[in-house]
């Protein structure tokens, strides 16, 4: 019996290039929602398959990171290469709200709980290769970075290292990318606006954390500043720059960064 109302998983006759499509009915969004995967050639009979979720920044969905970077045929050769371990990658959409949901509970919908409930429960019911003995990481891009940055450090517990590109580090930095009102995300807990204040709150017990960003990136100085200030707490994590703007070019050519880093801790 299934947890949501309603489940609907792709045929896997028309599938192309191991790419699968869930769509979910959950309480959590009073709605829908989807989830892009890529299931590598090879594991159909494998258990406890590792997990990659990938978060998409503002204007994206569900298919951004697959149709936009083709991260998941990066994947594939790696594995193929022997630079990965078979990993899955799990690509949800935010819950589509307005220009992005920054992954925060709202009063209307929570898609926080989207996130780190739904999805992992989503995967393991649809994929015989995910069980609550696979490994989950969780990595994104600009509010994807921003929600994995967040997410990733106040759910340890689910997720064993944390990553992002290009992240927005503030609530309100929303505002470089969306006229949409602030005033509907701001949540209860002043920390969950924050990346800096969620890392504080949870300094005693976090995951490994990477972040990097393009030095001619319009959040270059946020990136920098949240490296500052880790530094100065003394907390472990790596930061890195590269060439390059807020762009796709870029978080193609640094994605598979994170993809190696996660493979560190299998």
């Amino acid at each position: 019996m299934s947890a949501f109302k309603t489940i609907e998983v792709s045929n896997q006759r028309f599938e192309r290039d191991n790419l699968r499509f869930i769509t979910v009915r959950t309480n959590t969004l009073i709605g829908r929602a989807d989830i892009c995967v890529f299931v590598p050639p090879g594991t159909e009979l494998l258990e406890d398959v590792p997990v990659v979720m990938l978060l998409h920044g503002v204007y994206g969905s569900a298919w951004s990171w697959s149709y936009c970077s083709g991260v998941h045929l990066q994947a594939k050769q790696m594995i193929e290469d022997g630079l990965l371990p078979q990993m899955i990658i799990a690509m949800p959409s935010d819950g589509l709200y307005g220009d992005g949901s920054a992954y925060l509970p709202q009063r209307t919908a929570d898609y926080e709980a989207w996130i780190v409930k739904d999805v992992p429960k989503a995967l393991k019911e649809v994929l015989p290769q995910v069980s609550n003995h696979s490994a989950f990481f969780i990595s994104g891009l600009s509010m994807g970075g921003f929600g994995a940055l967040r997410l990733g450090v106040k759910y340890k517990q689910l997720f064993r290292a944390v990553a992002a590109h290009s992240s927005i580090t503030d609530l309100e930095q929303m505002k470089l990318f969306t006229s949409d009102d602030l005033q509907q995300y701001l949540p209860e807990d002043p920390s969950d606006g924050s990346v800096l204040l969620t890392i504080l709150r949870y300094q005693d017990d976090l995951p490994p954390i990477r972040f990097d960003c393009g030095r001619g990136d319009l959040l270059i100085a946020s990136n920098r500043s949240l490296n500052k200030a880790l530094e100065a707490h003394q907390i472990a994590h790596i930061y890195e720059e590269f060439e390059g703007g807020h762009e796709w070019t870029y978080w193609e050519n640094h994605v598979a960064r994170s993809l190696i880093f996660f493979a560190q801790y299998l």
